[in-house]
C-alpha cells in the first residue's frame, strides 16, 4: 500500500504543522521569491541597526542574479552581510573541487552573484563563506561571533535531505539533529539526480562533499525552503506529513518555530503513480 501522505491534497499540505506553506505559479516565481525573501532579510536586519547572517543555497533556482539586479537597485549595501553557503563538493581526497569546476558552488557564487553586485555594495571578502573541509568547526564559531544565524535558506533534496546533510539510520533522531559542519559520503540518490545537470552522467558527480549540519540550520532564526521540481511533489509530502525522522531530514522543520516551505503550483499537485 502507499503510504497516506502522498494523497494530501494541495490546500491540505501543511495543515497540523508549524510549517507555512505558500504555493506559486511557475519556478520563475519561485525564484522571485527567494530574491524577495532574501532582499527583505538584509533590510529587516538593517533597520534594527546590525547586519544580517545568512545561510543559502546555490539552488533551488537561479535567485541570486534577480538579488544583485534588486541590490544594485536599491543602491543596498552589503559589505558587512555574511552569507554562509551550505555546502560544496569534494574531490576524493578531500579538497574543494577546482573553483573553476563547473560543478563548483564557489565558481557559481562568483559568476552568478559576486561578481554581479557592484563591488562597492558587495559583501566583503571574507564575508563570502563556504565550510572548509579541513576547519569544519570554524562555522560554528563563526555563527556564535554573529550572534547567530537569521535565516536558512534552501531547497529539499530526492531523500529529504537539506544541505547536504543526507538520511541517517545510523543514529538516533536526537543525534542526527545535532550533527554540526561536517564532511560526507553524498548518497547515490543524491549524485543521481543531481547529475541531470550533466545530462545524466553520474560519474561526473563527486561522492564527498562538505556541509553545513543539521545543528546550524536548526539553530537558525527562520527556516525558508523552496522546491521547484515536479519530482517534488511527493517529497514535501513526506516532509510536511510523513514521519518526522532521521530518515527524512527536512522533516525537522516541522519541528522549527518560525519555517516556511514555498513551493511551485506543480509540486503542489498530488503525485500521478500509475504504470505507463
Amino acid at each position: 500500500m502507499l503510504p497516506d501522505y502522498l494523497t494530501v491534497p494541495a490546500s491540505d499540505l501543511g495543515k497540523g504543522t508549524n510549517v507555512k506553506v505558500t504555493i506559486k505559479t511557475d519556478m520563475a516565481s519561485i525564484g522571485e521569491a527567494v530574491a524577495q525573501d532574501m532582499f527583505d532579510e538584509i533590510v529587516g536586519a538593517k533597520k534594527q541597526g546590525r547586519e544580517t547572517t545568512l545561510i543559502v543555497p546555490v539552488g533551488p533556482v537561479d535567485q541570486f542574479p534577480i538579488l544583485a539586479k534588486r541590490i544594485n537597485a536599491e543602491r543596498l549595501c552589503i559589505r558587512d552581510v555574511v552569507l554562509i553557503n551550505m555546502d560544496e563538493y569534494l574531490t576524493d581526497d578531500d579538497q574543494w573541487i577546482a573553483i573553476d569546476h563547473p560543478l563548483s558552488f564557489r565558481g557559481y557564487m562568483n559568476r552568478l552573484f559576486y561578481d554581479l553586485v557592484d563591488p562597492q555594495l558587495a559583501p566583503k571578502p571574507e564575508n563570502r563563506v563556504f565550510p572548509d573541509p579541513q576547519r569544519c568547526s570554524d562555522i560554528g564559531k563563526l555563527i556564535e561571533s554573529r550572534g547567530g544565524v537569521d535565516a536558512t535558506f534552501g531547497g529539499i533534496g530526492i531523500n529529504g535531505h537539506m544541505a547536504f546533510n543526507e538520511p541517517d539510520e545510523t543514529i538516533s533522531d536526537k543525534d542526527f539533529a545535532a550533527l554540526p559542519t561536517r564532511v560526507l559520503n553524498l548518497t547515490r540518490e543524491t549524485r543521481t539526480i543531481n547529475s541531470v545537470t550533466v545530462g545524466g552522467e553520474i560519474t561526473i558527480i563527486p561522492k564527498r562533499a562538505v556541509t553545513v549540519g543539521m545543528k546550524e540550520i536548526l539553530e537558525s532564526r527562520r527556516m525558508r525552503f523552496y522546491c521547484n521540481r515536479p519530482w517534488q511533489s511527493a517529497v514535501v509530502r513526506r516532509v510536511l506529513h510523513g514521519p518526522v525522522t532521521a530518515k527524512c531530514p527536512a522533516s525537522f522543520m516541522r519541528n522549527h518555530s518560525d519555517a516556511s516551505l514555498t513551493i511551485a503550483d506543480y509540486v503542489a499537485t498530488p503525485p500521478q503513480i500509475q504504470l505507463r
